[in-house]
């Protein structure tokens, strides 16, 4: 026992050493990045020069510490550098901890754009990675192509990034847990497919989607939920796609429908300001008709601030196999453009729902999906603009 103590002892003493020791490196093309990140134990900070980069660059098994994370970041960030030649995706990061990118550009990729996982290895997922200031460019542009595909990814951080165009989602969570998406912008683009902003499934709980703008954000911009081969769930196959899960202070601008619950258990949506959803306010759905799934339940959607028009027919679609009953609607506040009048129908009762809203519509500002609600007593109730973010 003493033996063993002994050796855990020297090994974090000789880890706290060789933070001590670490470095800064700078480098100026893919290939000086690949041999710095074969040294990464003695380097703190990888710094990309400006310039053009290839692709390609596979991390597999590289951690820093929890005191100390393993940085590569542009060493300019108003000149950072851009991926958008060689390789099916520009960065893959396998079985990872501790490490943080920052301000990167990536254009151009016909696989994914960035893609961390766990390397297959469930029992070991990949934590306590942070994304700062990435900008994610035209990915697909069809089929199931992903600007940030994460998969087995515990205690992570996507922060002031910016995502336009792709082919499947913007950012694709499977099976991630203890995560924050926050202060993103989602953009569609035509000629893509941009099945959703972000989706959340295969096992995904207890993450928070704040304060995000997503503009024609795909069919669906969060699928809160979603289809998964049972094979791919992480840690393993538990009764929903998704649970835990808290969508607040994010501003929606048109998309089929702006929020799709599908085989979740539970979800959270607040403090959201919604505008001109194409056909749906938002979606019940089941698409797996495995026995171990519980029919998709016990949604919230409260003190959202919701503007429609005459495209909205059905404002909530219900899919079969759903539990809508088991949905709760309240402290919402609706406006029709058209000045009509049309109270929404809801699977439930709605609480407390204000209907007719005074707001200033401004054109401009609506294409940032900002709406002025008249009412002061409302100012610090509903939309995103009353949102208060909470540390996790």
């Amino acid at each position: 026992m003493k033996t063993i103590r002994f050796i855990i002892l020297v090994s974090i003493v000789l880890g706290k050493f060789s933070n001590l020791c670490a470095r800064d490196i700078t480098v100026h093309n893919s290939a000086e990045l690949s041999n710095a990140l074969r040294k990464s134990q003695d380097i703190e900070t990888i710094l990309l020069a400006p310039g053009e980069y290839t692709g390609g660059i596979y991390i597999r098994d590289i951690s820093g510490w929890a005191d100390a994370p393993i940085t590569i970041r542009a060493a300019d960030p108003n000149n950072p550098p851009i991926f958008s030649k060689g390789g099916g995706q520009a960065i893959h990061m396998a079985d990872c901890s501790h490490i943080t990118l920052a301000h990167i550009r990536i254009r151009g990729y016909p696989g994914n754009g960035i893609n961390i996982d766990d390397g297959g290895t469930f029992e070991t997922p990949s934590h306590h990675i942070a994304l700062n200031n990435i900008t994610i460019l035209n990915t697909g542009p069809k089929g199931n192509r992903d600007a940030l595909k994460m998969s087995g990814v515990d205690e992570f951080v996507v922060k002031n990034c910016r995502f336009e165009g792709w082919g499947g989602s913007g950012i694709d969570l499977v099976g991630c847990h203890s995560g924050r998406i926050t202060d993103c912008t989602f953009v569609g683009k035509e000629g893509y497919s941009q099945s959703n902003g972000i989706q959340l499934k295969g096992g995904t709980s207890d993450v928070i989607v704040e304060k995000c703008l997503f503009k024609d954000a795909g069919h669906r911009s969060i699928n809160l939920g979603g289809s998964t081969g049972l094979q791919f769930f992480r840690p393993k196959v538990d009764d929903y796609e998704a649970t835990d899960i808290t969508i607040a202070g994010n501003r929606f601008i048109g998309s089929m429908s702006p929020i799709a619950w599908v085989t979740a258990g539970g979800g959270h949506v607040h403090h959201n300001t919604i505008i001109f959803p194409e056909k749906w306010i938002l979606r019940i759905l089941q698409e797996t008709k495995d026995a171990k799934f519980m029919p998709c339940h016990s949604g919230i959607f409260e003190n959202n601030l919701i503007i429609y028009n005459s495209k909205v027919d059905v404002f909530v679609n219900v899919g079969p196999r759903t539990a809508p009953e088991t949905f709760r609607f309240r402290n919402n506040a609706w406006y029709q453009i058209e000045g009509s009048g049309r109270k929404p129908a809801l699977p439930t009762p709605e609480e407390n729902g204000i209907y007719n809203v005074k707001v200033s519509v401004d054109t401009q500002s609506l294409q940032q999906g900002i709406v002025q609600v008249e009412d002061p007593k409302l100012h610090d109730y509903v939309g995103a603009q009353s949102y208060k973010s909470k540390s996790k």
